[in-house]
């Protein structure tokens, strides 16, 4: 049975966020948990947080057990941008991008095939 979770509107940009949530893909929920709260960047205190909460909806939600869950799958997808102008040099602006994330967790409680990645 697959569990997911959910954390939209995220404000940190999605490219800083990904390269955690494929560490992630295909570990043990515990083992997760330790690549995440071991690592100092800000996007994993927000792939925790999404983390945490997918294992509660899988306790209380599912009634699985924490012992067999898998991330089967850690997506981040882009959000919405928030457009900001800054001042410049004679009178012109300087258009900033606040870009935003949407992190997805899916667990589940089957042990997840990890492929090599190639094709034959």
């Amino acid at each position: 049975m697959d569990v997911t979770a959910t954390a939209r509107f995220v404000r940190i940009s999605p490219t800083k966020v990904r390269d955690l949530t494929r560490a992630i893909q295909g570990k043990t929920v515990e083992e997760a948990l330790r690549v995440v709260e071991f690592n100092k960047r800000k996007g994993a205190f927000l792939v925790g947080k999404t983390l945490k909460s997918a294992i509660a909806n899988a306790e209380h939600n599912a009634e699985l057990s924490v012992d067999d869950l898998f991330v089967k799958q850690a997506v981040v997808n882009g959000g919405p941008i928030i457009k900001r102008y800054m001042p410049a040099a004679r009178g012109s602006a300087k258009p900033i991008q606040k870009k935003t994330s949407h992190i997805s967790i899916t667990l589940t409680d089957v042990k997840p095939v990890r492929s090599s990645g190639r094709k034959a």
